[in-house]
């Protein structure tokens, strides 16, 4: 099951460590280099709500398997216009593809964990998601290596896909056959569409929302925060950015004890407090110690917002691949907005000012945690009496 978490996060990094290189082949400002990325994030936030439907008539490894076809397609077709063509719609219509195929793996890989998690009655999504940020640093990792020696996109981008596709087929042979959400006492299963109109639901994506955009700005920019704001060298601030993702890891990998003894919403709100705080630290002024200690905090407090929402969506599996399917929407819709509206305040207040509305989230954040809680599942002899 962590394969296809770890693969996904490899694949992820693998496209980043290129764009450079997608800049420089296809001869784009940072203008319309950012409008071609947005492609893939487009291509994501299309197929995600569909892919609950999906899952529900034809299963998880089957909607898990078209993903990782279609987003390794979509890299070679991205390849194939960087180094031979330099077409920039040809490019648009990878990295659309691209977002497609990551957006069904997305949902069928958290479908099959929240399965996982009910079969074996204990958290686990917090580690299978600890999978997916240790498969981004050896991405990442990978990529540097390939830059380093002048490896051109095509076959740097094809190979890895090549090995994420078998990879992701092998480890999808031990799913489970039947759709994630099986039927009820009538034999129907339940509208995809009608988890949009659940309070819960919508709820818990607000959560997911708030957590999304507090993981997803460091991503997009710790670094030039540290650089523009306190006067880091590139290489210290890419070095918080990486004590951030380590910080996060940990914290997923040691949150499944803890959630297990103190309950969902508890632990949320204690980690929106503690991203909230870290954060502060990171903004306002003050020591070295600080905000490394700001960091770590940001990194813990963060880590399990956006895993936790996924399992809860998912607690009554009638329902989990609908539910799933909203809240990743709504989830990745942070991934989509948070970097231009951070990048357009970083402009009108400064890139390190504009970090506070993330602390300014998880205000929100604490007021969504209850409607994690589990929720009690009917049993399906009971189910329509």
């Amino acid at each position: 099951m962590v394969v296809v978490f770890v693969v996904n996060g490899v694949l992820m990094a693998s496209l980043f460590s290129r764009v450079p290189d997608v800049r420089r082949g296809l001869d784009l400002a940072n203008g319309p280099l950012g409008l071609l990325l947005l492609c893939a994030a487009v291509g994501s936030v299309l197929s995600l709500p569909t892919a609950g439907r999906l899952i529900q008539g034809l299963g998880v490894a089957t909607v898990l398997r078209a993903g990782a076809l279609t987003g390794v397609l979509g890299l070679v077709v991205l390849g194939v216009a960087v180094d031979l063509t330099g077409s920039v719609p040809l490019a648009a219509a990878g990295l659309l593809a691209v977002g497609v195929g990551i957006g069904l793996w997305d949902v069928a890989m958290n479908a099959e964990g929240a399965e996982v998690e009910r079969d074996r009655a204990r958290t686990l999504m917090p580690r299978l998601h600890a999978g997916f940020s240790l498969g981004s640093v050896a991405g990442a990792l990978l990529g540097a290596g390939v830059l380093w020696v002048d490896l051109p996109v095509l076959p740097h981008l094809g190979v890895v896909g090549a090995l994420a596709l078998i990879a992701s087929w092998r480890a999808t042979a031990v799913f489970h056959e039947a759709p994630a959400a099986p039927a009820g006492a009538a034999g129907v299963v339940p509208p995809a569409l009608g988890a949009w109109t659940e309070p819960r639901t919508l709820v818990i994506g607000l959560m997911v929302l708030c957590f999304a955009v507090a993981e997803g700005s460091a991503n997009d920019w710790l670094s030039l925060a540290l650089i523009d704001g306190h006067g880091a060298a590139d290489a210290v601030g890419v070095a918080g950015f990486a004590l951030f993702v380590a910080a996060m890891t940990v914290g997923r990998v040691l949150g499944p004890p803890v959630l297990d003894r103190w309950g969902r919403p508890r632990v949320l709100a204690a980690g929106a407090a503690t991203a909230g705080v870290g954060v502060l630290l990171v903004v306002l002024p003050g020591s070295t110690v600080v905000v490394v200690v700001g960091i770590v905090l940001w990194g813990l407090g963060a880590a399990l917002g956006f895993p936790v929402g996924m399992s809860a969506a998912a607690d009554d599996p009638r329902h989990a691949a609908a539910r799933l399917s909203v809240v990743s929407t709504i989830g990745y819709a942070a991934f989509l907005a948070g970097p231009p509206l951070l990048g357009w305040l970083g402009d009108a207040v400064g890139t390190l000012e504009a970090l506070l509305l993330v602390a300014a989230l998880m205000g929100p954040a604490l007021l969504t945690v209850l409607a994690a809680r589990p929720e009690p599942v009917v049993p399906p002899e009971r189910v329509g009496r």
